[in-house]
């Protein structure tokens, strides 16, 4: 619907005589089409909801990035920071993926609720009842939850589920049968459970329960660029790449990790991935196709997939990420998960910075994390984002 004139944003004082009006399409499209945000609009990407909204001229109307209405013409798109600032020029909130919804007041303390029932509730509850009893739309209450909490519902749960099964299992007498432990949890069955366990725990109940025995982890230490380097894997992958300044305390942390799994030396097969990830340490633009066995909670899983997509020789600060993440509130809570990685440099945790471009704390030294960096600057001096060193 067009809006009528003069109470739009499109019936302005940039009235210009027709023939000039070709000429400033064409110059607002470039504009929209130089701005970074125009993709993630075409990609509809919901991480980007939160961080900016897009009104466009010929309708009055402003969505959130991952809106599934049709796509605008570049040069009816512009683009503002927060809904209050589109409102205020003039824009309406899109009826459809309702733009503001995540800005209003008492939606944090709502999911806070949900999240609760979640947690205690004996059976999952479906998306379809959280949304009744939110009062809202499956589909708006499922972007709700995830801008306030950082994964979906499903996610939410998912890891609730584990937490209890993790706990269930270190509590011989509260649940002294794996099958207890399992029901106790809120598992529907056995099956579901074990076909999902590695994702779940990164090993079957029974070996959780019992520290990881039986589970052989192959592991070696070697000298890298770095200095000592333990390089550790299960059948699923590689599970450590720890740093440090002293060989027999990094088989300790290893020990601590795993602490009745079956460490052996590796064959050569392991010696090869071994070798592989010592190159990638020197060489990092190289790559590591090797798979990875990552395990942590739903949140530090997604943290640890958004590390990996920074490129060689650029770096993001904790806000950034959140950002990235869709919840700009998060910065803390990132920065946890990236000190709770144990797979470094495959995950480059290294390659977060404060906002001021100084290095921050790092699990392995600082001084690790500034020779990684300006080693990785130097391999790709065109990165868009080199570290800086303050």
């Amino acid at each position: 619907m067009k809006p009528s004139a003069p109470s739009t944003p499109s019936a302005t004082s940039e009235a210009v005589p027709a023939r000039g009006a070709a000429a400033l399409a064409a110059s607002r499209a470039q504009q929209t089409l130089a701005d970074p945000r125009w993709a993630e609009v075409q990609g509809r990407q919901a991480a980007a909801d939160g961080r900016f909204v897009y009104a466009v001229r010929s309708t009055g109307i402003f969505c959130r990035p991952s809106c599934s209405s049709r796509l605008a013409k570049p040069e009816n798109v512009q683009f503002f920071d927060t809904a209050a600032q589109a409102q205020a020029a003039g824009y309406r909130a899109c009826k459809r993926c309702q733009p503001e919804a995540a800005a209003k007041p008492g939606h944090a303390a709502l999911m806070a609720q949900l999240c609760d029932w979640i947690a205690t509730a004996e059976d999952e509850p479906s998306l379809a009842e959280l949304a009744e009893r939110a009062g809202m739309s499956p589909f708006h209450l499922q972007r709700v939850f995830k801008a306030a909490v950082g994964v979906s519902p499903k996610a939410y749960a998912k890891a609730q589920r584990r937490q209890r099964l993790q706990t269930a299992l270190g509590d011989a007498q509260e649940a002294p049968r794996v099958i207890d432990a399992i029901f106790d949890a809120g598992f529907a069955s056995t099956a579901q459970l074990y076909r999902d366990s590695q994702a779940v725990l990164g090993m079957t109940p029974r070996q959780y329960r019992t520290g990881g025995a039986a589970q052989q982890i192959r592991f070696g230490v070697a000298e890298c660029s770095l200095g000592p380097i333990l390089v550790a894997a299960t059948t699923q992958g590689i599970c450590a790449i720890l740093l440090g300044d002293d060989a027999d305390a990094l088989v300790q942390d290893l020990q601590q990790r795993f602490p009745k799994a079956q460490l052996a030396g590796g064959d050569a097969a392991f010696e090869r991935w071994m070798a592989q990830v010592i190159g990638f340490v020197d060489e990092p633009t190289r790559g590591l196709a090797l798979p990875l066995d990552v395990r942590g909670t739903a949140f530090q899983q997604q943290v640890w997939q958004a590390l990996r997509l920074i490129p060689v020789g650029s770096t993001v600060s904790y806000s950034e990420l959140a950002r990235k993440l869709g919840m700009p509130q998060a910065s803390r809570a990132v920065a946890g998960a990236c000190a709770a990685n144990a797979i470094a440099v495959a995950i480059p945790c290294h390659r977060v910075v404060r906002n001021d471009g100084g290095l921050s704390g790092y699990r392995w030294g600082v001084d690790r994390k500034r020779a990684l960096l300006q080693h990785e600057a130097e391999l790709a001096p065109q990165a868009p984002r080199v570290a800086r060193h303050g």
